[in-house]
């Protein structure tokens, strides 16, 4: 089995750097990030217009029941909260969505050194966003559904095309991807590791961030494909 490559950047290209040691073949990463300037693009199309309704038709006023006694108050049943784990798009993996908070502001609020991508200082907490992980989930499950690894989606879009088409209106946006790894700590370490994806991850524009992780089948290359989307809103 061979690793899929990362995909190229829009960023300027860098001078050559020393090889690294190869990764395991059962895991990959690619980092992709695109800078402000550029214009929102998004898919399109409108809905067809509804059917226009039968016009309504005057009824004869009925005559008033009488009023019945009032019933005896009764309190409502108790409703169990909803369940927040072990939903697909965070391969069962409990507390998803708070761990990844805290590994990833951690990281922030601490700074890092991102290698050949240069130091950071401490940079603001990123916020969830529901519109970025809704995008991270289309490109997961893509990636799941058509058994591939790379930034460009299998009808051609982009990761800024993918937040647009969520509702995201971005300013700046920036995507890491990963397969195979098996937890919020393996990933998210695997990110900082690695210069521009741990470049991603520190940059101070970025406001906002979406996660997701949907597990491969028999039939994929990896056991799963995690998407992180970041982004600024405009």
């Amino acid at each position: 089995m061979h690793e899929p490559r990362p995909c190229p950047a829009t960023r300027p290209a860098r001078p050559a750097r020393p090889a690294r040691p190869a990764r395991p073949a059962h895991q990959a990463l690619a980092a992709l990030s695109l800078l402000a300037g550029l214009a929102a693009c998004g898919g399109g199309g409108g809905d067809d217009a509804p059917a226009a309704s039968p016009p309504a038709v005057a009824q004869p006023a009925p005559t008033p029941a009488p009023s019945p006694a009032p019933a005896p108050s009764i309190p409502p049943p108790p409703v169990a909260p909803p369940a927040t784990a072990g939903t697909r798009a965070t391969c069962d993996i409990a507390d998803f969505r708070a761990l990844a908070l805290a590994r990833i502001n951690s990281h922030r609020a601490a700074g890092a050194s991102c290698g050949t991508s240069g130091s950071f200082g401490p940079a603001p907490a990123l916020a969830w966003n529901d519109a970025l992980t809704q995008a991270s989930l289309v490109h997961s499950d893509d990636m799941v559904a058509n058994n591939f690894f790379s930034h460009t989606g299998s009808d051609g879009r982009s990761a800024g095309q993918r937040a647009t088409a969520a509702g995201y209106v971005w300013s700046t946006w920036g995507e890491n991807i990963a397969a195979g790894q098996v937890g919020v700590d393996s990933v998210i370490a695997a990110w900082m590791a690695s210069p521009g994806h741990c470049a991603n991850l520190m940059n101070p524009r970025f406001r906002d961030v979406g996660l997701a992780c949907v597990r491969g089948t028999a039939s994929n290359n990896y056991r799963t494909y995690w998407t992180q989307t970041l982004g600024a809103a405009r």
